[in-house]
C-alpha cells in the first residue's frame, strides 16, 4: 500500500516509557497501571478508571457490574463494531438493536421507548467514529425509565457534546485503545465511572475475582484475567499526555478532507453535529442516495488497486450469520442502517498524514467515481 488506512502516532516518548517499564520489576499491577488510571479520571472528570485488555472486555465487565445476565435485554445499535452486541451476549443477555439516526449514524432517541420490555436492564449506546451525537437525549430517556447506560466510547476519547465529554454520559463508560484509536496502548481499554461499589466490582472481575485485599490466592467471585500490563499502561500515559496534540493533528486531517470534498454532490461528507466537537477516529464517507449503491464495492476494490488502504464501515450487525442465525434478524429490519452500510468509505486516517496525500486520496476518489458513473 502507499497509504495505509491507520497508523498508530508513537514518538520516542512512548518507546523511553516502555523501556523504563521493561527495566524495572514491575511488568503487571505495578506503579503505571495505577498512574494510566489517574490520568484517564484527571482528562475526563470521573472518580475511577479501570484499565483492562481491551475495550470489549471493559463493555463486558461494566454490564457484569450491573447484575446483567441470562433472560435480560440491552438496547443497542446495529451499525457499529461486532463487540458492542457480543459484550452483551457473553453475559447471556440479548441485544435489542433499534435503527439509527440517518445523519448521526448513532442510536435513534425516538425509536428506544418502542423497544423497551419488562426485560430491558439497560441502554448501551456507542458514539459512533467519535461522535456523541443525540446522547442527550438517548440519557433523558434512560433517566425517564430508571435504565443505567453503558457509554461505548470506544471510539470517542477526546470527544464531547455542549461541553461534556464522551464517557460522561453513562452510568459506566467504557474506551478503547487499540493502535487505529486516537491514543493506543497496543491493546487495552478502560472503564470509566463515579459508582465507587462499581469500580471496585470490575477491578474484582478483571483480576480472578481476587478481592481487594492480599490474599492472592483467595477468590470472592468468578472473574476473569483482564488485567492490562504496566508496559501498555506505560505507552498509554505517554499518548495520553499528547492526546491534545494528537487531536490536533487528526482534526487537520480530517478537514483537509472536508475542504477538499466540500463540492463532491456524490459524497456525503461527515460533519461536526451542533454543540459538538469530535475528536476523528476514522474519516468515513458515504455514496449520496443519489449514487447507486452498487458502486460502492468496486470504489473500495479501485482505490486498494492503487494502493490506496481503504474499508467498509460498518457491516450491519444484526446481518453478521451467527446474529441473523441466533435471533431471526434479516435484510431489511433496519433499513436506515443497511441503507448506511451499503454505501461507507472509510478513507485513509491518521496523525502522519500530509496534505498532499489528502489530495492524492481524494484526487483518486473523485476519478474512480467519474469512471463508475459516466
Amino acid at each position: 500500500m502507499r497509504i495505509f488506512l491507520s497508523r498508530p502516532d508513537i514518538t520516542d516518548k512512548e518507546i523511553a516509557s516502555v523501556v523504563e517499564v521493561l527495566r524495572s520489576p514491575n511488568l503487571s499491577l505495578g506503579p503505571r497501571l495505577t498512574e494510566f488510571e489517574q490520568a484517564l479520571t484527571r482528562y475526563l472528570g470521573r472518580r475511577r478508571a479501570v484499565a483492562v485488555n481491551s475495550g470489549t472486555s471493559g463493555l463486558f465487565l461494566s454490564l457484569l457490574a450491573l447484575g446483567i445476565g441470562q433472560g435480560d435485554e440491552v438496547i443497542t445499535t446495529p451499525f457499529s463494531f461486532v463487540a458492542s452486541a457480543t459484550s452483551i451476549m457473553m453475559t447471556g443477555a440479548k441485544p435489542v438493536f433499534v435503527d439509527i439516526d440517518p445523519v448521526s449514524l448513532n442510536l435513534r432517541p425516538d425509536r428506544i421507548e418502542a423497544a423497551i420490555t419488562p426485560r430491558t436492564r439497560a441502554i448501551l449506546p456507542v458514539e459512533v467514529f467519535g461522535n456523541p451525537a443525540g446522547f442527550d437525549e438517548i440519557c433523558r430517556i434512560a433517566e425517564r425509565h430508571h435504565l443505567p447506560v453503558v457509554e461505548d466510547s470506544c471510539e470517542a476519547l477526546g470527544s464531547a457534546l455542549n461541553g461534556k465529554k464522551a464517557g460522561t454520559f453513562g452510568k459506566l463508560s467504557a474506551f478503547g485503545f487499540y493502535p487505529n484509536k486516537q491514543i493506543t496502548t497496543g491493546e487495552g481499554g478502560a472503564i470509566l465511572t463515579d459508582d465507587e461499589a462499581l469500580a471496585d466490582l470490575c477491578v474484582s472481575l478483571r483480576n480472578q475475582g481476587r478481592s481487594s485485599g492480599d490474599q492472592w490466592l483467595l477468590h470472592e467471585r468468578l472473574g476473569y484475567n483482564f488485567r492490562l500490563s504496566d508496559i501498555n499502561c506505560a505507552l498509554g500515559l505517554a499518548q495520553l499526555a499528547r492526546i491534545d496534540e494528537i487531536k490536533a493533528r487528526r482534526s487537520r486531517v480530517a478537514r483537509w478532507y472536508q475542504e477538499m470534498l466540500a463540492d463532491e454532490v456524490r459524497l456525503i461528507v461527515p460533519t461536526t453535529p451542533p454543540g459538538g466537537d469530535i475528536s476523528w477516529f476514522v474519516f468515513v464517507v458515504r455514496l449520496a442516495d443519489s449514487v447507486g449503491c452498487e458502486h460502492r464495492d468496486r470504489l473500495l476494490e479501485e482505490m486498494r488497486r492503487q494502493k490506496i488502504q481503504v474499508s467498509n464501515y460498518f457491516p450491519p450487525i444484526h446481518l453478521q450469520p451467527f446474529i441473523a442465525e441466533r435471533y431471526g434478524h434479516g435484510p431489511g429490519d433496519f433499513p436506515a442502517c443497511e441503507n448506511a452500510a451499503r454505501r461507507t468509505v472509510a478513507l485513509p486516517f491518521h496523525a502522519h498524514l500530509t496534505e498532499d496525500d489528502v489530495a492524492f486520496v481524494c484526487g483518486v476518489l473523485r476519478g474512480i467515481l467519474d469512471t463508475a458513473l459516466r
